[in-house]
């Protein structure tokens, strides 16, 4: 019973990475939506909050990077303070990088968000204490890839043709979005975690999933340095 249920986990962590991998292509703004952003004109906050949440719930590197903050987190109050400093992160350099034409290498930025999942990932399987007999500073660490993050939000609307007539309104009605988003998915990621971790299989699952986890950080980074050296569009 216990194997099955281990293999099941392991399974479906595998196919969750693999079906956010296989997202990459949506999480770029394009289609409808680019075309209603470069035909917008003035404030028009609700189609830009739509925007923002649809653009955090197929954000697989930000989900992913979230798994790895709340992994180990149980008390709200936790789990609240670290997602708060992730939003406040992204919130800064979104808002600042779109509003101040702040540019970034897209495929960079995206190579940087890739590592911090799989920096997460290293430091839940104690690799910073094993290593170096010292944990970095979690906190700082979170809100400062939550900057790295934000600017990653930010090259996706840079992309587009913004009309400066309401765009600080437009603006924050996207990262309005992007907040609802971001708490959406991981309200589900939530429900998930607690399921799993009420059953015996989680102890012996969490370091594989971790694994799995900083391998998918990995695989990301690596996708974006080959589109920075090679050339290619940004996913």
């Amino acid at each position: 019973m216990g194997n099955g249920v281990s293999r099941t986990a392991a399974i479906a962590l595998t196919v969750s990475v693999l079906a956010w991998a296989g997202a990459a292509f949506a999480h770029n703004i394009g289609g409808t939506d680019a075309a209603f952003v470069a035909a917008a004109r003035g404030p028009d906050p609700v189609p830009f909050a739509y925007l923002g949440a649809k653009h955090m719930v197929t954000g697989y590197d930000h989900l992913l990077f979230l798994v790895g903050v709340v992994f180990f987190l149980y008390r709200p109050r936790e789990i609240a303070l670290y997602v708060s400093l992730f939003s406040l992160g992204h919130s800064i350099t979104l808002l600042a990088g779109v509003f101040l034409d702040l540019h970034v290498e897209p495929h960079l930025v995206d190579a940087v968000i890739g590592l911090s999942v799989a920096y997460k990932a290293f430091e839940n399987l104690g690799g910073f204490r094993t290593l170096f007999g010292r944990q970095p500073d979690t906190r700082a660490a979170v809100f400062g890839f939550g900057l790295i993050h934000g600017f990653g939000l930010a090259t996706k609307l840079q992309a587009l043709e913004l009309n400066p007539d309401g765009l600080f309104v437009n603006l924050v009605a996207f990262n309005v979005g992007v907040e609802l988003g971001q708490a959406t998915a991981l309200s589900l990621i939530l429900v998930a975690m607690t399921f799993w971790r009420r059953t015996r299989a989680f102890g012996r699952t969490a370091t594989a999933a971790n694994l799995l986890l900083m391998l998918a950080g990995f695989v990301l980074a690596g996708e974006q340095l080959a589109g920075y050296i090679f050339g290619g569009a940004v996913s």
